[in-house]
């Protein structure tokens, strides 16, 4: 039969091009790093690679690197671009989960690198190769923009437009960081992964600057490739603000049967005021309706208590900050028959462990909220002792052989090596 009719012939137009779109993405992305021979099938990067909209990939601006060829055979061992300060690399990707492939190694000298993707989140730690030897680390990363659908999108803060733009532009942005960081390939493939959702405020959120950070900007490094983390929380958001500015919705629009939200609220929204406004009434009715929302897209919703802030008595105990918000959350918890995990509780174990002058070094300077890069993976490890403990499905993702923990006996801080990153501020993220 012959297709000649209009509508048959727009829709066949429009089948086809979405198969050729799908077909172009399904391709994996290769980059050989240095000014030597070019591996089969890959796209060289030289120092003076910067990025650009029309290029796709490139050093970000900036960036202060060395290439080097060191004359072997094997074109992606021969070469490696490195550097004695962090240098960031970005590759342009349509919205969705990755699966980034590096290759480490220097036949000629020691590398020891720390990667850390789009706003921080730390992706692999401190991979180390001997001179002459080699390694590849995979991680699985999330990749968003703002759009949810035709003419809706995330209504985002201007700073999600500034110093927060990495987390929501057209592409994905590697940080090489640690002692020498260096690079020889890449090789970035789309996956069809699960996904782990966040939503919170700024406890949770991907933090742009130094000395601030949060959980979940160190929760990547303990998953395995084959799950991602998208962290959609934002700094100075309650359960009402996430609402109104369409985080959850747009959460709801690429969440898969399957998927998890982790829902951490209320250092915000037990500063709200108005009628009826309170912990056991908009606050509970609020995360009822991620929960629901979240099941009915078939999601696996886990409801989490917000840390301690550091408040402590004269006899070094950690004093209630929340008054009856984290009660609020253990009661939807046990209603809604959703999974807990009681961060509240655990971190005041961890707090009390370090005493009320230690514990400052957990925490930004001159501040009782918001943690630096040591506090936030102790507390990420507290998650991932929860996830555990709770018997979540989602701890086979977990790596295995991570050393189980104890926030009665948190990590010594003077043998904490995660790298700060370039980026610092003085300003405080929203909230308190």
């Amino acid at each position: 039969m012959k297709n000649d009719h209009p509508l048959l012939m727009l829709a066949l137009l429009v089948i086809v091009g979405s198969v050729a779109a799908t077909y172009g993405q399904s391709s994996t992305m290769k980059f050989d790093f240095g000014p030597g021979k070019v591996a089969k099938g890959y796209t060289q990067i030289l120092q003076t690679t910067t990025y650009s909209k029309e290029l796709g990939y490139g050093f970000e601006p900036g960036a202060n690197v060395s290439c080097l060829d060191r004359g072997l055979k094997d074109p992606l061992r021969s070469d490696l671009c490195t550097g004695d300060q962090p240098f960031f690399f970005s590759v342009a990707l349509p919205e969705g989960n990755y699966n980034v492939t590096i290759m480490f190694g220097d036949s000629q000298a020691a590398t020891t690198t720390t990667v850390k993707a789009e706003l921080r989140r730390l992706m692999l730690e401190k991979v180390h190769t001997a001179p002459g030897t080699f390694v590849r680390n995979t991680f699985t990363v999330n990749v968003r923009t703002p759009q949810i659908s035709a003419g809706r999108e995330v209504k985002l803060k201007d700073r999600e437009k500034t110093s927060e733009a990495w987390a929501w532009d057209e592409k994905v942005t590697l940080e090489f960081n640690n002692t020498r960081p260096s690079v020889s390939a890449i090789e970035i493939e789309p996956t069809n992964t699960p996904t782990l959702f966040l939503l919170g405020d700024s406890t949770v959120c991907d933090q742009p600057s130094e000395p601030f950070n949060s959980w979940g900007q160190m929760l990547p490094v303990f998953f395995r490739p084959g799950i991602a983390i998208a962290n959609h929380a934002e700094s100075g958001e309650s359960l009402k603000s996430s609402l109104g500015a369409k985080r959850l919705e747009k959460v709801l629009s690429i969440l898969k049967p399957g998927d998890y939200l982790f829902i951490q609220f209320g250092h915000n929204d037990e500063k709200e005021k108005g009628e009826g406004v309170g912990a056991f009434t908009t606050y509970k009715a609020s995360l009822k309706q991620f929960v629901a929302e979240a099941r009915k897209h078939g999601g696996l919703p886990v409801l989490i208590t917000p840390m301690h802030r550091r408040t402590f008595d004269e006899q070094g105990k950690v004093t209630n900050s929340h008054g009856d918000y984290i009660e609020a959350v253990r009661q939807t918890a046990k209603e809604e028959k959703v999974p807990l995990i009681d961060l509240n509780d655990m971190s005041k174990s961890l707090y009390e462990a370090w005493g009320p002058e230690l514990s400052k070094r957990a925490f930004a300077p001159n501040d009782g909220t918001h943690h630096n890069n040591y506090g936030s993976y102790e507390l990420a490890r507290c998650i991932v002792e929860a996830i555990r403990s709770s018997k979540l499905d989602l701890q086979k993702y977990l790596y295995k052989g991570t050393p189980r923990f104890d926030p009665r006996h948190p990590d010594p801080i003077d043998s904490f090596s995660v790298p700060a990153s370039p980026q610092s501020t003085k300003m405080k993220p929203l909230g308190s």
